[in-house]
Order: C-alpha cells, then structure tokens, then sequence
C-alpha cells in the first residue's frame, strides 16, 4: 500500500511529482539501475529528449520484466548532461506517467559513463502484496 502526500507545511511541488511516499503493507521492492537512451540494438539517438524517451522505454522494459508497470514507480531519478528542452522532457516524462505521480528528482550534472550520454534515468518501484 502507498500513501503520496504534500505536507501542508512543505511548499507546494513545482512540477509533477509528490513530495513523499510512504510504503506500508509489505510488498515488493524493485530498483532500477540508471537506464540510458540506447536501443535495444545498441544505438544511441544523438537527441537528449529522444535519449529521455528511449530512456523512459528502458525503463518501462524493465517493469514489466518483474511483472510491474508505471504506476508501481514511486521514484524517478533523472540526471541531464548539458542543455535538454525542459518542456519537450517534461512532456515525454509526462507521456510515459499518465496520471501517475511519484516523488521525482532532477539533477544536471557534468557528464555520465560516456561522452554520448546525455540522460540517464533510475527509478524505484513498489508493488502491493498479492492476496
């Protein structure tokens, strides 16, 4: 069971994400590595906002490959080498969540495990207990 809550004391998140989740219940854990906007054939789009979308895809791979999907995300992590359209970012993050809404950070850093690299996502998911 999760409970998503923005405390009333706490400012309200200036973006689509919550500013906690609390897991109870039991459950099981998943915690995604960084995934990266490389293809399944091993190429890398040169675009950012495509290295997010296939990133996101990644990301999507492998929930289903533990039996999860989105909506067991409870956190993303996002890190950005260099300039990234934030509206175009936002909207493919967005399109990959739906309705859903875990707690989200955003980070831009120097730069990831190779010059290429201009995104990489990880993520944490929670599924309920069956039964």
């Amino acid at each position: 069971m999760t409970t998503a809550r923005n405390p009333q004391d706490v400012h309200l998140p200036v973006a689509d994400y919550v500013h906690q989740i609390e897991i109870g219940g039991g459950g099981r854990w998943l915690v995604l590595s960084g995934q990266i906007g490389m293809r399944p054939d091993g190429s890398l789009p040169e675009d950012p906002v495509e290295q997010v979308t296939v990133a996101l895809e990644n990301l999507r791979r492998n929930l289903a490959a533990a039996g999860m999907d989105v909506t067991d995300v409870v956190k993303l992590n996002t890190y950005l080498v260099g300039e990234v359209d934030a509206q175009a970012r936002a909207a493919a993050v967005g399109a990959f969540l739906g309705e859903h809404t875990p707690t989200q950070t955003l980070l831009y850093v120097a730069g990831l495990a190779a010059p290429a690299l201009r995104v990489e996502i990880e993520a944490w998911a929670h599924a309920a207990a069956h039964g």
